[in-house]
């Protein structure tokens, strides 16, 4: 049914892949497809490459994703027949990537570097998205003055400006559909905390610990675009993943006696 897919920005081949499957209606209207899991198994690509080919395919209306029961298909030929014409180069684990090599860098020099009014623009930052954080365009917009702040502390302008056309990439309608699964008040308020670690490490002068609370944040920024769409089982197959597991535990537990 599926086939593995060439290296090649991945997750757009395999929204080819299925988008043509869709058209040709080996795939239907109305069908629920594998799992995210599966299939990543049966195309050979990770779990983030599918989930962004199921972003793309969402966002031209050829499927819908309902979280905690899977991925249907809505419709055989896209919405919006441009749609694909507008897909961004790179994906959002992509870009979160390259945010995580860049912005590690900047905070740890802005560590070496910070003054009381660097800082004091910070936590204006952390107080305008502590204050938002049940409004998704009050907090993208506090979250931006605060990863832009970092880079002014630097005091580069080419820093700044980097650092702003990264975090704007994510305002495309491929990325804003995925944050849209999985970001709210909860998300929010954990890249708060994670937030005023940085700060606090910027604060103190701890360059390698700067660094290293910024890693840990975008890090988590990828493992919460990482959680399951929850389609892996449902009814009887949940029903039936229970009870395997059950039937496994004692097993497990007379290994570890021995």
């Amino acid at each position: 049914m599926f086939s593995p897919v060439e290296s090649r920005r991945l997750y757009r081949q395999v929204a080819d892949q299925i988008r043509l499957m869709i058209a040709s209606g080996e795939l239907a209207v109305g069908q629920r497809l594998p799992a995210e899991r599966d299939l990543a198994e049966q195309l050979s690509v990770s779990r983030p490459t599918v989930r962004e080919a199921l972003i793309v395919l969402e966002v031209e209306g050829l499927v819908n994703i309902r979280m905690g029961s899977g991925i249907y298909v809505v419709r055989q030929h896209a919405a919006n027949a441009a749609a694909s014409d507008r897909e961004p180069v790179e994906g959002p684990f992509e870009l979160l990537q390259a945010r995580a090599i860049i912005e590690c860098a900047i905070a740890e020099e802005a560590a070496g570097c910070a003054r009381p009014d660097g800082i004091a623009l910070l936590d204006e930052a952390l107080m305008r998205m502590s204050g938002g954080v049940n409004d998704a365009s009050t907090v993208l917009a506090a979250d931006r003055a605060f990863h832009t702040g970092i880079a002014a502390i630097v005091g580069n302008a080419t820093l700044i400006r980097v650092t702003g056309e990264m975090f704007d990439m994510r305002m495309t309608p491929y990325f804003a559909k995925l944050a849209s699964h999985f970001e709210g008040p909860t998300t929010w308020r954990s890249a708060l905390d994670e937030h005023r670690a940085i700060r606090d490490a910027i604060a103190a002068g701890d360059a390698a610990g700067s660094k290293a609370a910024m890693r840990a944040h975008l890090t988590m920024s990828q493992k919460r675009f990482s959680e399951s769409f929850g389609e892996e089982f449902s009814g009887e197959e949940k029903r039936d993943h229970k009870a395997r597991a059950k039937r496994t535990r004692p097993n497990r537990a007379r290994r570890r006696e021995r």
